[in-house]
């Protein structure tokens, strides 16, 4: 999804963190914490149970030691729709804004809920979070302990050089959207089923992560309804549709499975199938009803409508 060219973006929605120097500091909740990925690639293929992390659930705050220079280098390079349309970063700056404009209204109008905004952090190689240290290597994730979606966007040129995704500004965007997708989930205490049922086809770790892919699918399907924003898009093409159903196969479990190690084993599924994330995208993204995103009462989940 393109944004206009003459939207204004403001980074200041964003942390910058750089050669794992940026530390979360203070709290976390007692025992072992999940972090939501989109996929893993030199791992446990899903929810990854990082470090356990003792302490009060509240109190964080974050050590953002980018330097002044850089900072206002990322400043001059993020300022236009252009620049998203152009640059990763800035992508997931205007995309988080989208993602915040749709669901600061969407939310409480069909759930009652009133939106939180979650953090954002884009960190190179390594960093520190409320739910444990993390690499490159697992991808895109949120944790819910700091309630931040944390991106290295070198994740995406991993996407295509290693599961052989398209790629593309809409297959990026679909990604943190997902991320964000767990954020409602922690809004609407929906998380838990991955700690209580963590793997297998059938297992509520897949049925999180599905239901993430739903929701990406909403803000795809309402997104360019905003016409009086800073930061407005274009409505999808099918070629950036079908740009974003290639994303959600290339991290089924199936697929990541087959391509790591040649074969699958439907009893370590965390994320569900290529099939099913491609079902469940766009069953948010036709229906544009969150209603339509029950993957937890869903009797099929090969079939959304079940």
């Amino acid at each position: 999804m393109a944004f206009k060219e003459n939207s204004r973006l403001d980074t200041s929605r964003v942390t910058r963190s750089g050669g794992g120097r940026g530390v979360a500091v203070g709290g976390g909740i007692g025992g072992a914490l999940l972090l939501l990925v989109v996929g893993v690639f030199f791992g446990q293929d899903g929810v990854n149970v990082l470090n356990s992390v003792t302490g009060a659930a509240n109190g964080f705050s974050y050590d953002n030691v980018q330097g002044t220079e850089a900072d206002e280098q990322f400043k001059q390079d993020c300022q236009t729709g252009a620049d998203a349309n152009s640059n990763s970063d800035c992508n997931m700056v205007a995309t988080a804004y989208s993602l915040d404009n749709f669901w600061s209204t969407y939310l409480p109008e069909n759930k009652n809920v009133d939106y939180v905004q979650p953090g954002l952090n884009l960190f190179s190689q390594q960093i520190d979070t409320g739910c444990g240290k993390a690499t490159s290597a697992v991808g895109p994730f949120y944790c819910p302990v700091d309630q931040v979606a944390y991106v290295d966007t070198t994740f995406f040129n991993d996407m295509k050089t290693q599961l052989g995704a398209e790629g593309g500004q809409s297959a990026e965007q679909y990604v943190l959207a997902h991320e964000f997708g767990h954020h409602i989930q922690n809004q609407l205490g929906d998380l838990e089923y991955s700690q209580r049922d963590p793997q297998g086809k059938n297992s509520g770790a897949v049925r999180v992560e599905l239901q993430a892919d739903c929701y990406a699918g909403l803000w795809a399907r309402h997104a360019s309804d905003d016409t009086t924003s800073d930061v407005q898009v274009k409505p999808f093409t099918q070629d950036e549709v079908d740009r974003i159903v290639n994303a959600t196969e290339v991290i089924g479990d199936d697929h990541i499975q087959m391509t790591s190690r040649g074969t699958t084993d439907s009893s370590t599924y965390t994320h569900g199938t290529s099939a099913q994330r491609t079902a469940w995208f766009m069953s948010g993204y036709n229906s544009g009803d969150i209603n339509k995103c029950n993957t937890f009462e869903s009797r099929d989940l090969n079939n959304p409508a079940a």
